[in-house]
């Protein structure tokens, strides 16, 4: 899909629909609304003055044959209350837009912002939310429908932005195809995505953008004695793999911080010993999110050049309920020489992850953010709306926070009182992998990867609920939704 800047009068660009934005209770139009009002009679106002042009968040109208325009449709998307309105919103509407069109067999689009929404971060928003909106979760059907956009043109900005204009319109584009690299991931059915498919496609990725990579395979792992992502590995035919991307900017300052990345993926996960209920099990593909999601963010750093130094850490297994598959109240030793009691076999993600944010720090890593699909309690406490937020000291996470806003991703902050510690003490070994009380297993099981954080700046995002959707929104096709990408790039480069 082609995207790119349109200097032309908004009217005059030819093409199967052009799209813009009504806010709520908005009936007297002004700007390219009003002017657009005026052509066409004052239809916009007799649509809004009977209830069908209303401005409610994503409520779509759509005019054919449009007075005044060369576009031969005319799509209006509410954008809510003016007050609550964000630059970020754009990419909703944008998303919402190209689905609506697609369906509907448009292939070429104009999109035209209003006044007030014209700066670069508004184009980057745009283009983020068109790309997005057309990834679909129909890979592997053999019938598929016809229907693709071809071409978007951006109408309304302001031609002597320049270069600050075609530099958001290129970091949406790379934001949004690397948004949906990860997304195409989590995707895979675990039969053709095992570990060591996973590395050979990082691999990939790594070479045709630029990125140092280094994949451990099991006798590497060994030496290394990650004996935590031993455990959960033992139980499957398929050998585990740590891939390990570096990033490593020309102009990084001496001594200074190096971001580490970590995510799990669990390519399936059965729950092990402590094997799942057969309901919904074929999700369990999807358990690889946070280390999809790393990877993607990767892929997005090493064309945008932060110039703070990053290393991914990806620990990669299959949790299986094989022969040799460890069971509940074995004691495994991790690298760190910390030992863990094993009460659940399914809670398997953070026994990785342990491994995973040692070595990173071993690796020289001075800060850390991890991302996994690491419980169902999360859902309980936010449904799928939030991400679950933990980290320390509060003051980085505060700061990553603030990338989640400006990159339209809620997040939510979670508890780390050390009462949640406590829960999580063995009484045979260091500590154990489920909390010893009823609740809050969404802060115990951060608490546990906490253990290896140690003093380390450090943020777990917990991504269970938001990591995939079971039903499609306005804006994106239902299944993996690459949650958290925007943030942490955005994270990466103002750190």
């Amino acid at each position: 899909m082609q995207i790119q800047l349109d200097t032309q009068p908004y009217a005059s660009i030819p093409g199967d629909a052009l799209v813009t934005y009504v806010f709520d209770k908005e009936n007297k139009f002004d700007g390219v609304l009003g002017d657009i009002d005026r052509a066409m009679n004052g239809r916009l106002g007799s649509l809004a003055a009977s209830g069908e042009l209303t401005g409610k968040a994503l409520e779509l109208v759509l005019i054919h044959f449009p007075e005044g325009l060369a576009a031969q449709r005319l799509l209006l998307v509410g954008a809510g209350k003016p007050e609550k309105f964000a630059v970020s919103d754009l990419r909703k509407i944008a998303g919402t837009a190209l689905r609506h069109l697609k369906s509907r067999g448009a292939k070429k689009l104009i999109f035209l912002t209003r006044e007030g929404e014209r700066e670069p971060a508004a184009a980057q928003a745009v283009v983020e939310g068109l790309i997005a909106g057309d990834f679909e979760s129909d890979k592997y059907r053999t019938e598929k429908k016809d229907r693709e956009v071809q071409s978007v043109a951006l109408a309304g900005f302001d031609a002597g932005l320049g270069a600050n204009l075609t530099a958001a319109i290129d970091q949406g584009r790379i934001l949004g195809e690397s948004q949906n690299f990860a997304r195409d991931l989590i995707l895979e059915p675990s039969n053709r995505l095992t570990p060591r498919m996973l590395a050979a496609k990082a691999e990939a990725m790594a070479k045709e953008v630029g990125l140092g990579i280094e994949i451990l395979d099991e006798r590497k792992i060994t030496e290394l004695k990650m004996g935590a992502l031993i455990g959960v590995a033992q139980g499957s035919v398929e050998p585990p793999r740590v891939i390990v991307l570096r990033y490593t900017p020309k102009n990084a300052p001496a001594g200074g911080p190096v971001l580490g990345l970590v995510g799990k993926a669990v390519t399936f996960d059965t729950g092990g010993i402590s094997i799942k209920p057969a309901a919904n099990m074929e999700k369990m593909k999807y358990d690889m999110g946070g280390g999809a999601t790393m990877l993607g963010a990767m892929r997005a750093l090493a064309f945008l050049k932060p110039s703070v130094p990053v290393i991914a850490v990806i620990p990669a297994t299959e949790n299986m309920p094989g022969g040799r598959a460890q069971k509940p109240g074995d004691v495994q030793v991790a690298m760190s020489g910390k030992t863990i009691e094993v009460i659940n076999t399914d809670a398997e993600g953070r026994l990785i992850l342990a491994d995973g944010v040692f070595y990173a720090r071993k690796l020289g890593c001075t800060h850390l953010i991890d991302a996994a699909t690491l419980t169902g309690a999360i859902e309980v406490a936010l449904a799928n709306v939030h991400v679950g937020a933990f980290g320390t000291p509060r003051e980085y996470l505060d700061k990553f926070l603030e990338s989640a806003k400006a990159a339209g991703e809620k997040m939510w902050p979670m508890p780390m009182d050390e009462e949640y510690e406590q829960m999580i003490k063995s009484d045979i070994a260091d500590i154990r992998n489920t909390g010893s009380g009823k609740g809050g297993g969404a802060s115990t099981g951060a608490w546990f990867i906490k253990e290896f954080a140690e003093d380390t700046p450090w943020i777990h995002l917990d991504i269970a609920s938001t990591c995939w959707v079971d039903e499609g929104r306005p804006w994106q096709a239902k299944g993996p939704t690459g949650v958290a990408l925007r943030s942490i790039v955005d994270f990466a480069l103002k750190m």
